[in-house]
């Protein structure tokens, strides 16, 4: 059958499963957005590409599948790079598909020309430029076999015009994606894994470090059979929440530089550490120096390159997770280890005295309470999307996740502005949840122009914005290091609650505590996106932290203990 190159590009992502794209049209990209009528694939249109890497990013998140966004050259491909490189950080699958200028034209400063494939480059796992529309449906299958398998990313296949254009007898390509010298699939070495397990039957204080590789390789269940067998607690990164339930007896919670102390206590304690899908990154060892001298150290990981990277280790086990795990079960004793469990939960003690949940009512909005209470008011059950800041770290700490994916956030890179477009791909990946968009007021600023995309849509998020009037981490970390010296910091913020109406939305402000259930209520009851505009105070700061750079257990804590009330709240 002839097929354009425009019309091959839909019929490959009808055949990889893709019903929605995100993306914005433009000159060299049209070829594309002429046929896509004709496929049963809903595109949502954006107010900015970089929106639409962020939805197809969350949506990959929400769904465990790949998410796509389009943008057209130059320009349009150029604000795709921070949702590629948010991406990337974080090993989070899409495909971006974007237009070039037609062949004839490359290398001449064209309107609109960008060299986009060596833009990506650092911050892709793999990218393509296509001339020929012989190579596009080939290619494609390879981006998407690609972004999904062995560590998953970010993949951008640039295609130019005059190739979208031309046609040719399209027969669609059959059989398994084979590229040479690319070996995704990898198995643990049966002599490292009985290595392994002999650390792990003589250890007596040992710790698991969950990371997002448990939630990657839907190895959650494996994981609750090996915590259940070996008796050893569990400590998570900011993206492994929900990989292991936050309300299980021997989950610790979060750990590095705004974890809880009683964690980062425990690492420097413990004599094995388990690192099961994370990497090491500086929030969470501190000083890699005095990093868990005391301990010896597995990692399970599936890519190579991460092994004795940042932190040298016993015994590396490189595969997925899940597969390891099953090896690891069979071989590792059934094991009670109550007095190091006792260690821990002394030493969670302190901690309790000094938690904000303890403080005495005093008429003000803490942003704690507002977490707390979300957690309470949707049974911890809502998919939750946070910006970065002050407000991801209190959503980590107060909103307890037992179940995977449902939280996203940006970890590795960090970026503001991530959240509102990161949910909207999630309300595609997931129609059914409850879906809460927490972010800053600083933060929401930066992508509330999608608000019209939720508008046009008419899609139902619940955006709750914590308004402290400041870049608050920001604002914290010159407190702490700069002598309060606030530069540039002070934020003068629109109303919310009418730049939601100016959108056709609702708004509702929050000011105090009592108020919080009224507005959770209303904004389940309003049909549409409802934009909470939740007054919390000023500066207040996130605890406990460890400044970078410090060990792991020297961290500044709030500073006096507010109840003592003895007890974990």
């Amino acid at each position: 059958m002839k097929r354009t190159g425009a019309q091959i590009i839909w019929e490959v992502l009808v055949r990889e499963g893709v019903d929605v794209v995100f993306g914005y049209p433009g000159g060299a990209i049209m070829p594309a957005y002429d046929t896509i009528l004709g496929y049963p694939i809903r595109h949502v249109l954006v107010r900015h590409e970089q929106g639409a890497s962020h939805m197809a990013d969350g949506y990959a998140r929400a769904s465990g599948k790949v998410g796509v966004c389009v943008a057209t050259s130059g320009p349009g491909a150029t604000n795709l790079v921070t949702g590629i490189a948010t991406a990337m950080l974080d090993s989070s699958p899409i495909v971006c598909i974007t237009g070039q200028v037609s062949s004839k034209l490359l290398g001449t400063d064209a309107f609109q020309e960008t060299d986009i494939t060596g833009v990506t480059l650092p911050i892709t796992k793999h990218n393509y430029l296509v001339t020929d529309v012989q190579d596009i449906a080939p290619t494609l299958r390879e981006a998407f076999y690609i972004a999904r398998s062995g560590r998953p990313g970010p993949v951008l296949v640039d295609i130019t015009k005059d190739a979208q254009q031309a046609s040719i007898d399209f027969e669609p390509p059959k059989g398994e994606v084979r590229l040479p010298g690319y070996r995704p699939s990898q198995h643990a070495v049966q002599t490292d894994i009985e290595k392994a397990i002999d650390l792990i039957d003589e250890a007596e204080r040992p710790l698991i470090l969950a990371g997002q590789g448990i939630v990657r390789a839907e190895a959650t269940r494996e994981l609750l059979s090996f915590v259940e067998k070996t008796g050893i607690p569990v400590a998570s990164t900011l993206l492994g929440l929900g990989g292991f339930p936050a309300t299980h007896p021997l989950s610790l919670g979060m750990m590095g530089m705004h974890g809880e102390a009683w964690v980062n206590n425990a690492i420097q304690e413990a004599d094995l550490l388990i690192a099961l899908g994370m990497r090491f990154d500086d929030r969470v060892t501190g000083n890699l120096k005095t990093y868990a001298v005391k301990a010896k150290k597995i990692h399970v990981e599936i890519d190579r390159s991460e092994i004795n990277k940042n932190v040298k280790v016993d015994v590396g086990l490189i595969g997925d997770v899940r597969d390891t795990l099953l090896s690891l079960i069979p071989g590792c004793k059934q094991r009670n280890r109550g007095p190091w469990v006792e260690r821990i939960n002394l030493l969670k003690g302190d901690s309790a005295v000094r938690d904000i949940q303890q403080l005495p009512y005093n008429d003000k909005l803490y942003a704690a309470h507002v977490m707390h209470d979300l957690w309470r008011l949707t049974d911890g059950k809502a998919l939750v999307v946070t910006d970065v800041g002050q407000h991801q770290m209190w959503e980590a700490q107060y909103y307890k996740h037992d179940h995977p994916r449902k939280l996203v956030t940006s970890g590795g890179l960090g970026t503001m502005g991530f959240a509102l477009p990161a949910a909207i791909g999630a309300r595609f990946a997931k129609p059914e949840d409850e879906i809460w968009v927490v972010v800053g007021d600083g933060g929401f600023q930066m992508t509330a122009c999608e608000l019209s995309t939720c508008a046009q849509e008419g899609l139902k998020v619940h955006v709750a914005v914590i308004n402290n009037g400041y870049l608050g981490m920001v604002r914290q970390w010159q407190e702490f290091f700069y002598n309060r010296r606030y530069s540039a910091t002070p934020m003068r913020s629109p109303d919310f609650v009418k730049l939601a109406e100016a959108h056709g939305l609702t708004g509702i402000r929050v000011t105090k505590r009592e108020e919080i259930a009224g507005a959770v209520e209303r904004a389940r009851a309003t049909p549409g996106t409802v934009v909470v505009d939740f007054r919390v105070e000023q500066e207040d700061s996130v605890y406990p932290m460890v400044p970078a750079g410090a060990d792991l257990n020297d961290m500044i804590r709030r500073p006096s203990p507010i109840v003592e009330t003895g007890e974990d709240p």
